[in-house]
């Protein structure tokens, strides 16, 4: 398996688990403004993130959220959860 593409998923798994629980501390402490910083910091880390990885590895979803494509190669790579580790 190609280490970058490790990497670049764990990397994507990383800033997802951050975001999920700066989400959840915010719901509790909305007026933190040093947290809603790091929020918004990462998120656009995340999405950077994820435009970076599919551009080199193809989509990691499907129904149109990751831009056009130009062939249909979702069979033809292992699923982000069929990589190991």
């Amino acid at each position: 398996m190609d280490r970058s593409r490790v990497s670049m998923l764990r990397e994507l798994q990383e800033l997802e688990f951050a975001l999920v629980e700066l989400n959840l501390y915010l719901d509790t402490h909305p007026d933190d403004d040093k947290a809603l910083s790091t929020f918004n910091k990462l998120a656009e880390h995340l999405a950077k993130a994820k435009k970076n990885y599919e551009a080199r590895y193809g989509p990691l979803i499907n129904f149109g959220h990751s831009g056009p494509v130009s062939s249909w190669n979702w069979i033809e790579d292992p699923w982000p959860w069929e990589i190991e580790y």
